[in-house]
């Protein structure tokens, strides 16, 4: 029995030594995890009284003056983080570096603030059939598919299209974005009476998802929440 016991503790402790891995930030030992502990305390986090239709900040948790002077289609805005570094460098290297192991580490921070968006489907943000073969996947639905997991909540990735292929948002100034991607999504489905969660990874000045939510509210979406990585600061 002793020597079982001794073969076994050998076991675990080979298992757990295969199953460590570095942070992807330091370098440091971080467990089973991509983040160690330090690294995840330090992610930049938005201020907590925030717009509660945009998530910019305000001083006291009310609309803020760009919402009230031009209210978006969407209703609600979750965001897990600020978009800064390291934050910015974690969401190019799964959009650019194929790091699809952060989907699941991002899907999880998603699913947490899920819990406060009423919603009955979950819609990833469309890319363009180039767009996506140029890529690959869509970085949307496959941060959509843990939230979905975690809620039991369907995702709808056909109903909605993007039909005009469009210059990267990141390209254009912030003034330039909206006129961008007007136009640029296509919906074949009635969605009459719907409270719908539309995921993307970071909205800068939210014109895309604007412009989506506006798309499926002329499709009788009752509701439209936004669920993001990261929500960037204006310059």
């Amino acid at each position: 029995m002793p020597i079982l016991t001794q073969t076994a503790r050998l076991v675990r402790r080979s298992c757990a030594r295969l199953l460590t891995q570095d942070c992807l930030l330091c370098g440091a030992e971080s467990g089973s995890g991509l983040l160690c502990e330090a690294c995840e305390r330090d992610l930049p986090q938005l201020p907590a009284p925030r717009c509660p239709a945009c998530a910019l900040p305000t001083p006291q948790g009310e609309v803020c003056g760009r919402c009230l002077a031009k209210p978006p289609h969407y209703d609600a805005t979750f965001a897990a983080f600020c978009y800064g570094f390291p934050i910015d460098k974690l969401v190019q290297s799964f959009k650019y570096g194929h790091r699809l192991a952060l989907a699941s580490y991002f899907g999880r921070q998603l699913a947490l603030l899920s819990a406060s968006a009423e919603a009955d489907l979950i819609i990833p943000l469309p890319l363009h059939p180039l767009r996506l073969r140029e890529r690959g996947f869509n970085q949307a639905l496959e941060l959509a598919r843990p939230v979905a997991s975690a809620w039991q909540m369907p995702i709808d990735f056909r109903s909605c299209s993007r039909v005009r292929h469009t210059v990267a948002q990141a390209d254009l100034p912030w003034r330039e974005r909206e006129k961008n991607v007007r136009g640029a999504f296509h919906c074949s489905s009635d969605f009459t009476g719907k409270r719908l969660l539309l995921i993307d990874d970071v909205m800068t000045t939210g014109a895309s998802l604007d412009e989506l939510a506006r798309t499926v509210k002329l499709h009788g979406a009752a509701q439209v929440s936004l669920l993001v990585i990261a929500r960037a600061l204006p310059p």
